[in-house]
């Protein structure tokens, strides 16, 4: 499967349900961060995980990285689909790129936020994100070691998680890193999150706090689950909550 600007997309799909959950994984991520949930949800659904361009199996001839790039290899998945319902999952990095694709697919029942996008309001500052960047550039091992653990990680996420997160983000270099991240800080979610019409679901962590109020100024029918415990992976820390939260989600939508 080819992206608008030819990039050759890797995808799986699992299940033959009528209604397809499309999962997309965060920064540095892969397909394989959903395998509990393929496991779980495709019993009674059509599951399909997308590897991002630049990301997992996917191509990585991707001249310039953005959000509508990125939302452009998702929505030439699900136009391939052909399914009669779309529930898109995006988690971390790709709630942005998950919701700029939102609005462009018609057959989408709903969105789903993972750990991402707590306050659609909330911006970086440049010279915060310009920092962040260029310490991924100087020394991307001593950021994934000794400093993204402080953000990504609580007190309960399993060894066997952070050392699986740690081993694959070192698979790349600060300059990949950075450059695949980078879009997500350059865009107007809120604008996004104001133009989309369908409902918008969040099952984020309780590390940090989730602006209810704020995210419904934007999105026109916006809901949270809260999984207490975990960090920013609820799926691969606590998949039983996690599926629990997303079988609760799809019952109360009526998918």
């Amino acid at each position: 499967m080819k992206s608008a600007d030819g990039v050759e997309i890797s995808f799986e799909r699992s299940g033959t349900g009528s209604t397809a959950l499309v999962f997309v994984h965060g920064w540095l991520g892969s397909g394989r961060w959903w395998d509990a949930q393929r496991d779980a949800f495709s019993s009674k659904f059509s599951v399909v995980t997308i590897d991002l361009a630049s990301h997992g199996a996917s191509g990585r001839d991707r001249k310039a990285h953005s959000v509508a790039a990125y939302a452009a290899d998702i929505v030439a998945v699900v136009k391939a689909l052909d399914a009669e319902r779309v529930v898109l999952i995006g988690h971390s990095m790709s709630g942005a790129h998950a919701l700029h694709a939102a609005l462009q697919l018609p057959k989408l029942s709903a969105l789903v936020l993972v750990d991402t996008l707590k306050n659609v309001e909330q911006q970086l500052p440049a010279a915060q994100v310009n920092e962040m960047l260029g310490l991924y550039r100087r020394d991307f091992k001593a950021a994934v070691e000794n400093v993204l653990p402080r953000f990504l990680f609580a007190a309960g996420t399993p060894p066997a998680v952070k050392q699986r997160l740690t081993r694959e983000f070192l698979t790349r270099t600060g300059e990949e890193g950075a450059a695949l991240l980078e879009p997500l800080y350059r865009h107007d979610i809120a604008a996004d999150a104001d133009r989309l019409k369908v409902p918008v679901r969040a099952i984020n962590s309780d590390a940090q706090p989730t602006a209810i109020e704020a995210n419904r100024r934007h999105f026109s029918d916006f809901d949270v689950k809260i999984i207490p415990g975990v960090g920013h992976y609820p799926m691969l820390e606590d998949p039983q909550a996690f599926n629990t939260a997303l079988s609760e989600i799809l019952r109360e939508l009526k998918v």
